[in-house]
This record gives C-alpha cells, sequence and structure tokens, in this order.
C-alpha cells in the first residue's frame, strides 16, 4: 500500500512507521491520520510484526502537533469533538496493540505529537527531544488523550502545571519525570530503538499481549481487581505452546524459539 505521509518499513521482526511530513514538522491533518490508522492496521495484521517502531522523518520533529491550519477552519463544537474523538481512538487503538510499541521521538513531540508518543509502550528520546502541551496558547485544550494520559504517566499536578502552562521539557526532565524510559545520543536513536524492536521479537507473542493487556486494564481498576486480571492472563498463558516451548528451553538450557501459539 502506497502512502502520501507514511513510510513503512520492515526488519527482523519488527516494522517502522515513519511520519513524514517534515516541512510541516510532521504535524498531523486529517489525511495523516487516515494513513497511520491504515498502518497501524497492517501493523495489527501482520503476524511477521512481533514489535513496532513510529518515528518522525527529519531532525527536527517527531511530530509538532495537529495541522493548526485545518483547526482554525473547524466550525463548531461538534465538528471538534468529532475530530477529537477520531484521534483518541486511533491512539487508543495504538496503546492496546497486541504487539509491543516502541516510540523513536527524535525531536519536537508538542500537542497531539506528545498525545502520540504516550500511546507507545516504551518511549525512547534523542537528547534533542522536547514534548509539551501548547494547546493553552491556542485556546483550546489537548484533545488527542493529553489531560488523560499524561496525568496517569506523570501525575495529576504534574499534568495540570505542563497543560496550563503550555511549557516545553527536555529529554532529561521527560526521563526524570516518568515520561519516557531511556535518552540516547540523537545520531543512535533509530539504532537503539531497532535493538530494542529486535529483542522484543525474540519474546513469546502471547505472554506479550497479556502483559500489555493485565497493565492497561489492570491500573484502571483497584488493586483486587487488577490481581485477579493478572490471575486470569497468567492461567490463559498456560494454555499456550509458548508456554511449553519456554519452560523446556529453560530446563534444556537453550534459546526459546517461540512461535506465538
Amino acid at each position: 500500500m502506497e502512502w502520501k505521509n507514511i513510510a513503512w518499513e520492515q526488519g527482523d521482526g519488527w516494522a517502522q512507521i515513519t511520519i513524514q511530513r517534515p516541512k510541516v514538522l510532521n504535524a498531523l491533518n486529517r489525511e495523516t491520520l487516515e494513513e497511520l490508522e491504515q498502518a497501524v492496521g497492517r501493523a495489527e495484521e501482520d503476524e511477521t510484526v512481533r514489535a513496532l517502531i513510529i518515528t518522525g522523518a527529519g531532525d527536527k520533529a517527531f511530530v509538532a502537533g495537529a495541522d493548526i491550519g485545518e483547526l482554525r477552519q473547524i466550525p463548531s463544537s461538534w465538528e471538534g469533538e468529532r475530530l477529537a474523538a477520531r484521534g483518541q481512538a486511533l491512539f487508543s487503538r495504538i496503546e492496546e496493540l497486541d504487539k509491543p510499541v516502541i516510540m523513536a521521538v527524535n525531536g519536537y513531540a508538542l500537542g497531539g505529537g506528545c498525545e502520540l508518543a504516550m500511546s507507545g509502550d516504551i518511549l525512547i528520546a534523542s537528547d534533542k527531544a522536547r514534548f509539551g502541551q501548547p494547546e493553552v496558547n491556542l485556546g483550546v485544550i489537548p484533545g488527542y488523550g493529553g489531560t488523560q494520559r499524561l496525568a496517569r504517566l506523570v501525575g495529576k499536578t504534574t499534568a495540570k502545571y505542563l497543560c496550563l502552562t503550555g511549557e516545553m521539557i527536555t529529554a532529561e526532565e521527560a526521563l526524570r519525570l516518568g515520561l519516557v524510559q531511556k535518552v540516547v545520543p540523537h545520531d543512535q536513536l533509530l539504532e537503539e530503538a531497532r535493538k530494542l524492536a529486535e529483542r522484543l521479537a525474540q519474546k513469546a507473542p502471547i505472554a506479550m499481549k497479556y502483559i500489555k493487556k493485565a497493565i492497561n486494564q489492570g491500573t484502571e481498576t483497584d488493586l483486587q481487581s487488577g490481581l485477579r486480571l493478572e490471575a486470569a492472563f497468567f492461567g490463559l498463558s498456560f494454555d499456550t505452546e509458548d508456554r511449553i516451548e519456554g519452560m523446556d528451553a529453560f530446563l534444556e538450557k537453550r534459546a526459546p524459539r517461540f512461535r506465538g501459539k
């Protein structure tokens, strides 16, 4: 499938989606959102893809936000809500993907770009990356999940500070806050992301799916409900061929060969 604003690349067990509108700092317009949705669907359906990387083209931006020109033309609150719901649905789909998603943040991750990054499972940031939710400076609020995911990741008061001030933070500050998991030199970002993707591609796919579900769903409920959820997924993993392979490989002192079954 050919896309105008999205590039697709595959390696050993992984796929990479690159948002490529570098002249506008990879801003998310409606066309790009639609293409991203299609690319995520491709990763979802392809059994050879066991880990997904999402990044931005160029040296300046991961995604610097939504397309402000398009936003300016929205005529009503109903249209605004409809656009927000569409973006939220796509980013939730990424978050709930059965495969681990690595966000390789190569520059500005602002507004919708920060919201996209937060929908990933693991965030690796270039030392040049910058994060922020500056929508307040446009007279609006984050609409693609920013107020909700940011609060869950860094806490309510820090999320309020960042959204109310529109302040931009460095990759190191994002690491300190727990927004990203690793900061690497800019020229090593994709290499690090691909190394991690290759490592994840060797893990048990069904177990990784259940880990994501247990954490994503369990942290939205009370501890006891979360523990019951974990026990249920733990039990389900015992019905897989991968469980037998993993335990046999451990006992036989060899590397496991997981098949996702």
